[in-house]
């Protein structure tokens, strides 16, 4: 991906980016309810520039060192890749660690 060779992570991520920007661009227009009729709230958070960039480079290292993207680890598991438990534990000690820590970050 690094290498800039191959469009399919680029094209995932670029296309759920696309059609976020659209959905919300169509809930706010439209003013679209939920299924059981309840009004959806899209409220905005003020920018925190150095939570961003500090999260980011938190979750790419996790990513590039563990060489497997989070999403997938239980299904990786389940097809019998066992080095992807190193990965689920650190995924568990980041939560565990960000529950103890949450009440000190700026939210």
């Amino acid at each position: 991906m690094f290498h800039f060779r191959s469009f399919y992570m680029y094209g995932v991520l670029g296309s759920a980016v696309v059609v976020g920007v659209i959905s919300v661009a169509l809930i706010r227009t439209f003013r679209i309810r939920a299924a059981g009729g309840a009004e959806i709230k899209l409220t905005g958070k003020p920018f925190n520039r150095v939570g961003n960039l500090a999260g980011g480079i938190i979750f790419g290292l996790g990513w590039a060192l563990t060489g497997a993207c989070p999403g997938p680890l239980y299904a990786l598991l389940g097809a019998g890749y066992w080095a992807v438990l190193l990965a689920i534990a650190g995924a568990l000690a980041g939560t565990v660690a960000y529950g103890y820590l949450k009440p000190h970050l700026p939210h």
